[in-house]
């Protein structure tokens, strides 16, 4: 069955806009300033600002309080009755990107069924990048208690043709406009369309033909090797959490009921990976606070290192040198990779706190400040993406992003994830059973 589902989406009703939408939590973690002025622009206006956890929180003293803050303020958004609800629909959307560039997004919901992060998985739905299990708590905890989910995550469908998103463009009119508004903080603009049935039924019928299984066979030249219809672009780490917080509930609940869960799915935006607008971009490293001259030597015993060109390339960042370098005796396929394992080798023994960056300047930047090391990679490319995933699995972890900090995900619609109405349901019929049981006692 196709994994792709409508869904009933939330989205504001009589707020602004522009303060209501703000980017992906993972986004400027070593930046504070940024969140600062956003909090500033938002003010007391609704806002998803209350309601996610900013990764540059999540180690702060108060991390728990925040986390009660978020959930009880969704639930006075809800009791405060500021959305409209658009059942079992999906929304077409267009981002206009800093750079003029239109990225078009498909927003539905995902079936976690069809999901798994484990390394080697033939799933429908699979990771792009290695999974870190240690970070998926602090964001269950977040979302366990939730009421609502807003999705920063974006998959990928590999649809050369251009059929099945880029086409709907010509199949919405201005009355079909659900949201139009400019983004904060370099964002550029956002305008999404609401889609008929007719309109969802071609979008269902483009996928099924892409994961029919002789065609994806003969398109990645592979056998039994499962079908891949979405890979992973960004927002890992929370799909990992929808599907470790939906595992959990299926231990509580019989199979009919977690199967009826709105918890078995997460909302999400399906975005073209032949899509113009969408380029890879590095994500780079910057070691803080850590012995600077130590560090490159055991880097340096770790590999061989040239400046000769030879072997995988890579650029080392620090207040006195900015050096670009090949390793000769890599132990991953790409530098990211062959980085990241020393890296995590040699933060077990040594000071330092690691940290990943998207774009080159403010790398190079916090790199050559004292105590701090900066590396660069250069991007995969993104055509090799599928086929990388399909026959090696899942990549290094933070390999890839898909465009700048300021180009990612907003968060903007939401959805549902607890059953409310079943809730009242069973009290309902708890409290027909003590008054019928009270009745059978008097008489």
């Amino acid at each position: 069955m196709l994994p792709l589902k409508r869904a009933h989406i939330l989205l504001p009703k009589d707020v602004d806009m522009t303060k209501w939408s703000v980017v992906a939590c993972d986004q400027y973690t070593s930046e504070p300033e940024y969140w600062k002025e956003v909090e500033k622009e938002v003010g007391s206006t609704p806002s998803t600002l209350n309601l996610i956890l900013p990764e540059l929180y999540l180690e702060d003293t108060d991390v728990e309080d925040r986390i009660k803050k978020i959930n009880k303020t969704m639930e006075e958004y809800l009791d405060e009755d500021i959305f409209n609800e658009y059942k079992d629909t999906m929304i077409y959307l267009e981002r206009t990107q800093k750079d003029g560039k239109v990225r078009e997004g498909l927003m539905a919901m995902v079936d976690l069924e069809d999901y798994s992060y484990e390394k080697g998985s033939q799933t429908l739905i699979r990771a792009t990048e290695k999974t870190v299990i240690e970070r998926i708590p602090p964001r269950l905890k977040v979302r366990e208690n939730a009421s609502l989910e807003l999705p920063h995550i974006m998959i990928l469908i590999d649809d050369e043709k251009k059929n099945i998103i880029e086409s709907l463009k010509d199949k919405v009119t201005s009355e079909d406009v659900v949201y139009d508004f400019d983004l904060m903080e370099n964002g550029g603009h956002i305008k999404g369309y609401k889609l008929s049935d007719e309109v969802i039924s071609g979008i269902e019928s483009g996928l099924e033909s892409l994961m029919d299984k002789d065609y994806f066979e003969k398109k990645y030249n592979v056998k039994d090797k499962g079908v891949l219809l979405f890979a992973m672009g960004d927002g890992n780490h929370s799909l990992a959490t929808a599907k470790a917080n939906y595992e959990n509930l299926k231990k509580t609940m019989s199979e009919e009921e977690y199967l009826n869960n709105p918890a078995r799915y997460a909302l999400v935006e399906v975005v073209n990976l032949h899509s113009p607008a969408l380029e890879f971009e590095p994500i780079h490293r910057v070691i803080f606070n850590t012995d600077v001259n130590n560090l490159v030597e055991e880097l340096y015993k770790y590999y061989d290192i040239n400046e000769d060109g030879d072997g995988e390339y890579f650029e080392l960042v620090t207040k006195d040198f900015d050096k670009k370098l090949y390793i000769s005796n890599p132990k991953s396929n790409i530098a990211v990779g062959s980085i990241q394992m020393f890296l995590d080798d040699y933060l077990k023994d040594y000071s330092g706190k690691l940290d990943y960056i998207h774009g080159d300047e403010i790398t190079r930047s916090m790199g050559s400040e004292e105590g701090n090391v900066g590396i660069l990679f250069e991007v995969m490319p993104k055509e090799e993406l599928f086929r990388t995933v399909i026959l090696d699995g899942t990549l290094p972890r933070k390999t890839f992003s898909m465009g700048h900090s300021y180009d990612k995900r907003y968060y903007l619609e939401a959805r549902k994830i607890k059953l409310e109405e079943s809730v009242d349901a069973v009290a309902k019929i708890k409290k027909l059973a003590e008054l019928i049981f009270f009745n059978y006692i008097i008489y």
